[in-house]
């Protein structure tokens, strides 16, 4: 079988979760003798779209064997997909629900499927922590994904299931980066009515987004700075070199464990290339770090302690 080659598109470079993506993109495509060929979309849901028909369609350059995907906006491109499924271009979809794959799997024969963790579980477990971090109640400042993200529709739905009635939210939607939720938290402390709530926790649906608030917090006058710079922080992803790492060092409380899935992607696309029938769906599931019995153990010391 001739060496294949995978083009994998992730949203952006800018966020610790896209950056494993990469790595354990090219530590599989080393480990099974593939090609691997990573693009970012810059959060620009169109230039990720020019940039896949451009490896789909223009002669010029060398057709992958599959792209593999993770969109940048609220769409995954099903013109694109049917075009790529037509040229002979495998197509998997990573982290969002689309409705087409079922169709491209009846019509033409090249490898398509998802992969996805439960975005809706992700958000159920940041509900729990949020009851085990205060469990006497509370406001939450809780910074969104994008509006269009199916991902962070699907966390949120997931978080007002298990969020206790007595824990009141604030919503903010930032860009799953760090600078962006930065931007987003230091215009919302500018204004009055930041200086009016009180907020108990900040929960965000990245790492990259908690970190931004937490910069936002220490640029804010240092006679209110270390009341917010005490409120505590979770988010989601957790990476072990970073996520995981700030919540073993305390900058933030929690955060949720999402594995990347390039590397099942590819090694899923090697397995069809060599004739292995594929689901048309594979789920991963997240987990809470640190463990919900030991984060509700957390919030009674630190309610026990006054903090």
């Amino acid at each position: 079988m001739k060496r294949l080659s995978f083009l994998v598109s992730l949203t952006n470079d800018d966020n610790d979760y896209q950056q494993e993506q990469a790595a354990v993109a090219e530590k599989a495509g080393r480990r099974l003798g593939v090609d691997v060929k990573i693009i970012h979309a810059n959060n620009d849901a169109l230039a990720q779209s020019q940039q896949l028909l451009h490896y789909v369609q223009d002669s010029s350059v060398v057709r992958p064997d599959a792209i593999v995907f993770e969109p940048a906006g609220g769409t995954a491109f099903p013109q694109v997909a049917r075009a790529a499924a037509a040229a002979g271009i495998g197509w998997v979809v990573l982290n969002h629900e689309v409705d087409y794959i079922l169709e491209l799997r009846r019509k033409f024969k090249v490898p398509v499927f998802t992969i996805t963790s439960d975005h809706q579980e992700v958000g159920k477990i940041q509900g729990k922590q949020f009851a085990a971090l205060l469990p006497n109640g509370g406001s939450i400042l809780y910074i969104e994904g994008p509006a269009n993200s199916s991902a962070a529709k699907e966390r949120t739905a997931g978080m007002n299931l298990t969020r206790p009635s007595n824990i009141q939210i604030k919503t903010m939607r930032a860009n799953w980066t760090e600078e962006s939720s930065y931007k987003t938290v230091s215009s919302w402390l500018r204004l009055r009515t930041s200086q009016e709530s009180h907020i108990d926790l900040v929960g965000a649906q990245d790492d990259s987004m908690a970190m931004g608030a937490r910069k936002a917090f220490s640029e804010i006058p240092e006679s209110e700075r270390a009341r917010w710079m005490k409120i505590p922080i979770t988010g989601c992803d957790g990476m072990p070199k970073t996520g995981q790492t700030w919540v073993r060092n305390g900058t933030l409380a929690a955060t949720i464990f999402i594995r990347p899935n390039t590397d099942l992607a590819i090694e899923m696309l090697v397995e069809a290339f060599k004739g292995a029938a594929l689901p048309e769906r594979k789920i991963t599931e997240p987990e809470s770090v640190p463990a919900l019995a030991d984060l509700a153990r957390s919030g009674k010391m630190h309610r026990s302690a006054g903090v």
